[in-house]
């Protein structure tokens, strides 16, 4: 098989898939943002009433710019909400202040994926930096020393992506476990929230298969 082919398969197809992705939560974060909650609570109140439960009181909510940039930073133990999350009351918001909420509770009760992940943040930040530039240099050198730095430095990207899939599952799972069991959804509006947090969840699943089709990509690229 030709290099082209080759690189539709392992890198063309899951690109698709991960734009998909994103049309897909972009749309349903749209669709239940309209949906406003029989408690009329925002995105923040919500996160709040979750810390709460989880004994985190003292945890900071604070604002962020930007469209679903929402985030916990481990770092600062601090929960940050864009406005369409934070200061909006909706299925939606509420669906995603409380994941976001979940982070802060895994990080707590020190859940081990996430201090994996943590741990692997640096290896694939520098992997994320420099595995281009010894790829192309080896393939214009014909230097498989070169080309397998690369791969090792993009390994780094793939196994930070494999372990964030159990992190995030795990964060909508407490999610939505705690929207329902507090009450803070009525029944009938916990579906909306789940089909938020499935739609996000697809983007990590996209960002995983992307880069392990494009790890495999090298591999293969390299031996022909």
């Amino acid at each position: 098989m030709s290099n082209w082919g080759l690189w539709i398969i392992c890198a063309g197809i899951p690109l698709l898939f991960g734009l998909w992705a994103q049309l897909k939560v972009k749309s349903t974060f749209s669709k239940y943002s309209e949906v406003r909650p029989r408690n009329g609570m925002s995105g923040a109140e919500a996160a709040a009433a979750v810390l709460r439960s989880s004994g985190l009181e003292g945890l900071s909510i604070k604002p962020i710019a930007g469209h679903l940039t929402d985030h916990y930073n481990p770092r600062d133990r601090t929960l940050n909400l864009s406005a369409d999350v934070g200061q909006a009351s909706s299925i939606a918001a509420m669906g995603v202040a409380a994941h976001e909420a979940g982070h802060a509770v895994q990080d707590a009760k020190r859940y081990w994926p996430m201090r994996v992940r943590q741990t692997l943040v640096p290896a694939a930040q520098i992997g994320s930096s420099l595995w281009f530039f010894p790829v192309i240099l080896g393939f214009i050198f014909a230097s498989t020393g070169l080309i397998t730095i690369g791969r090792v430095l993009f390994a780094a990207i793939v196994l930070f992506q494999l372990v964030t899939l159990p992190v995030e599952f795990d964060a909508s799972r407490r999610a939505l476990v705690a929207l329902q069991g507090q009450g803070l959804l009525a029944e009938e509006e916990v579906p909306g929230a789940r089909k938020v947090l499935s739609a996000a969840a697809l983007t990590y699943v996209a960002g995983f298969v992307a880069a392990l089709g494009q790890l495999i990509y090298l591999f293969l690229a390299s031996r022909n």
